[in-house]
């Protein structure tokens, strides 16, 4: 008779991979990918190095499912600023990049890794795609801003896209483990009224939307 795994193991199983997802997150957010060796990663869980490539049979492959993981929790609170903020589409789409820019700037190591550290091509790959996502997000508040009459006709994918690499780009340098912290605030201001000039020529002012 073939093994079956119980319920009961399988639980474990999943309980044992989650934590060494959660500790490989913890390492990167201190000092980036280089931080999370699988033997530090090992430590950190309070499991054997052996178990975690059981679990993951490349570093690899730990970093993507990490990125991925981190980074839906970042899509999921953008969009979620942008969808339950009241409002025209303009104040939408500000909150959504306040929000994104607040959250990357509390954890900057984080987000340096999650944005911009160079890293295996498979996390690389997780980025375009995420990179896709996040231009989805402000892609469908255009969207429903055009039709509304809230925005001018414009090309969606190529506007929001061309929002995301603004935001990248305006964040990588104050996100870098080089760079000083504090004093973002008029970082912030400045972003959310360069996003919202690119699509309208009106500015917004942060509404200082919680994270």
């Amino acid at each position: 008779m073939a093994y079956r795994p119980t319920e009961r193991t399988e639980a474990r199983k999943a309980e044992v991979r989650a934590r060494i997802v959660a500790a490989a997150e913890r390492l990167i957010s201190r000092g980036g990918y280089v931080a999370a060796q699988v033997s530090a990663v090992a430590a950190e869980a309070g499991v054997a190095t052996g178990t975690v490539y059981r679990h993951f049979p490349s570093k690899a492959e730990l970093f993507a499912v990490v990125f991925r993981e981190a980074s839906q929790r970042e899509v999921d609170a953008m969009a979620e600023a942008a969808a339950e903020t009241e409002g025209s589409a303009i104040e939408r789409i500000a909150a959504g990049v306040e929000t994104f820019a607040r959250r990357a700037l509390r954890g900057r190591r984080h987000a340096y890794a999650l944005l911009a550290e160079p890293v295996d091509p498979a996390v690389e790959a997780e980025r375009l795609v995420f990179r896709r996502a996040y231009r989805d997000v402000l892609a469908r508040v255009i969207a429903e801003g055009i039709e509304a009459g809230e925005l001018p006709p414009q090309n969606v994918d190529v506007a929001a896209a061309a929002l995301v690499g603004a935001i990248g780009e305006a964040l990588v340098g104050p996100l870098s483990p080089t760079a000083s912290g504090g004093g973002h605030e008029k970082l912030i201001r400045d972003l959310v009224a360069f996003c919202v000039r690119s699509v309208t020529d009106e500015e917004k002012e942060p509404a200082h939307v919680p994270a």
